[in-house]
């Protein structure tokens, strides 16, 4: 049996330096490609172990691995894991998990934590952004154990309390952390690598880190037979010269040129053939290579490999791939149908989400779901007025919802006023806008709600401002309580009507409303100066049992509250159990 490379998985909170990581260690940039500098979807790179010996160098002396390099996936969340998660395990064997080391830990690193744990998937810390700490010298390009020594005893105690914050903060998450040169025994403690991608320094060390657990710790998880190829489609791509392929990450087993292959597909499994089998260039990236793939006949996991194959318009991305055989094909075909449908829980009554791929999809109803968020409709593909439709029927306007991530919306679909739109190419920014969308809305609907609740409220008349004695009578008065607006209707202090206000004036200018503290003219309909009210009288909003029964399920003041009490107890005067 031979030792295949471990899968890396890379993980941490968005601008914590992930992809940057690894363009440090394939001396590419491909953090400056992505949009907004967010990973959005996963990409592979194979480090051989000759670059690992080479980038290593002294750290190495006389050691020697069977392990053949290492297979990093820089992903932009949880698609790595929640993804292939049922599709044979997590499919990272070691993570690396990023931490700014100014930051610190951050909501998304929780997240990370959080996963790691529940897959059991051991993890060592790369704590970026070395070269911020103030005072850093600069000590390019050398592992940290040697460029820590050019560094003064400030810079060595700042960096140590940097790292005993992140090894407290860890150990409130349940795992037990030290800076790596520190750890005698691994098996008891989370390695925390400083690096800075910048000045490349670290990287040799966390190499050296990745390298050595999983040849001390992983050797028989990472021994493999050759059998069929199984992996998950990253991405289809139009490829000149070569039509539409299809860029995976193989995971098992082995796959050749020529080989019957059965992957995930929109509506039902796509079997198609191997027509060519491509492999980037060590150190090269599947998802945006430098060099032109090299052409094989056959690859073994773990590897990023591309592949050109006729009939895959309908290939799902982030979907399943498995080699078969004319005698397994009909039992493959059932597995791929059951791994192809989406884990992703629908209520009845929840807003509609559109992704590019099934992992980006299952990714935002993660988020979602730690929002405690519903969703009944899930789907891969750009936005149609069919998902606006069924977004409008909901009864709750807080989940007349359509979230596009990383899809198109036409542009006349933006016009149907009732649902919101929400869309974005980066997973962090739709949280966020989804949280922002849903405060305006709660907003708007508690502002339309105050419009329609007559609300209680207390006014003054004020002595020496009677301009009109009836018909309507038109009076001063100073709101002691709450909001007063048109037709809200008025009694006195021992409960009788004196009408509904008809207008509020202050000096010439018309008002929809006026709150406590304002002192304005109001026009009140059946008041008569000196039979019904009297100038220094209080007058209070006439509520109805109604009013009181909507004001219960209602945000009010303090002073609110208060007038309330007191209405309530003036309608009880006459009817004892009024409002109850």
């Amino acid at each position: 049996m031979r030792i295949r490379q471990p899968i890396i998985g890379v993980l941490g909170h968005v601008d914590h330096g992930k992809t940057s990581l690894l363009d440090a260690i394939r001396g590419t940039s491909i953090s400056k490609k992505e949009h907004g500098g967010i990973t959005q979807h996963i990409g592979a790179t194979e480090i051989p172990i000759d670059t690992i010996y080479e980038i290593c160098g002294p750290l190495i002396k006389e050691k020697n691995f069977k392990v053949p390099g290492l297979l990093f996936i820089d992903t932009p969340g949880h698609e790595a894991f929640t993804t292939l998660r049922s599709r044979g395990g997590s499919l990272a064997d070691i993570a690396v998990l990023v931490i700014d080391i100014r930051e610190k830990i951050m909501p998304q690193t929780i997240e990370s934590l959080n996963i790691l744990k529940n897959y059991k998937t051991p993890f060592v810390v790369a704590a970026t952004k070395l070269d911020l700490i103030s005072g850093w010298r600069n000590s390019q390009n050398k592992p940290f154990i040697l460029a820590i020594k050019d560094q003064s005893d400030l810079v060595k105690n700042e960096l140590d309390r940097s790292i005993y914050e992140i090894s407290e903060q860890l150990f409130h998450h349940g795992f037990s952390a030290e800076r790596y040169d520190r750890i005698s025994d691994f098996t008891k403690n989370v390695a925390i690598v400083p690096v800075s991608s910048k000045l490349n320094i670290g990287i040799a060390d966390l190499l050296l880190i990745l390298i050595g657990l999983a040849q001390r710790y992983l050797e028989n998880e990472l021994k493999t037979e050759d059998g069929p190829g199984v992996g998950t489609v990253l991405e289809i791509k139009e490829v000149k010269g070569l039509g539409k392929t299809l860029d995976v990450i193989l995971y098992e087993g082995t796959i050749k040129k020529g080989d019957i292959i059965v992957l995930s597909g929109k509506s039902k499994p796509v079997v198609t053939k191997v027509k060519v089998l491509l492999k980037p260039k060590p150190l090269d990236e599947i998802m945006d290579p430098k060099d032109p793939f090299v052409q094989v006949k056959e690859v073994s996991a773990a590897a990023g490999i591309k592949i050109s194959a006729p009939d895959i318009d309908d290939v799902l991305p982030g979907g399943t791939l498995k080699v078969a055989t004319l005698e397994t094909l009909d039992r493959i075909i059932n597995e791929i149908k059951n791994e192809s449908k989406l884990s992703i829980n629908l209520s009845e009554d929840g807003i509609v989400i559109k992704a590019d791929a099934k992992g980006s999809l299952e990714a935002l109803s993660y988020e979602l779901n730690l929002l405690g968020v519903p969703v009944k409709k899930a789907e891969i593909g750009d936005v149609s007025k069919r998902d606006i439709v069924d977004a409008e029927t909901s009864p709750d306007p807080l989940k007349r919802i359509v979230i596009a991530y990383n899809v198109k919306v036409p542009q006349d679909l933006f016009s149907d006023e009732k649902v919101k739109i929400i869309e974005s190419k980066v997973l962090y920014e739709i949280i966020d806008k989804y949280k922002e969308t849903i405060e305006k809305e709660k907003e708007k609907i508690e502002e339309e709600k105050r419009g329609k609740i007559n609300y209680p409220a207390k006014i003054k008349v004020l002595e020496d401002f009677i301009f009109r004695a009836s018909k309507p009578a038109i009076v001063g008065v100073r709101v002691l309580a709450g909001t007063i607006k048109p037709s809200l209707k008025l009694m006195t202090e021992d409960g009788k009507s004196v009408g509904e206000i008809k207008s509020i004036r202050d000096k010439e200018q018309t008002l929809k409303e006026a709150i406590m503290g304002q002192e304005i003219a109001v026009s009140i309909s059946d008041a008569i100066i000196g039979k019904n009210v009297k100038p220094g009288d209080i007058l209070y909003s006439d509520l109805t049992e109604e009013d009181v029964k909507n004001l219960s399920e209602t945000e009010l003041t303090y002073e609110e509250k208060e007038t309330l009490n007191e209405i309530i107890s003036i309608k009880r005067r006459e009817k004892p159990f009024w409002g109850m």
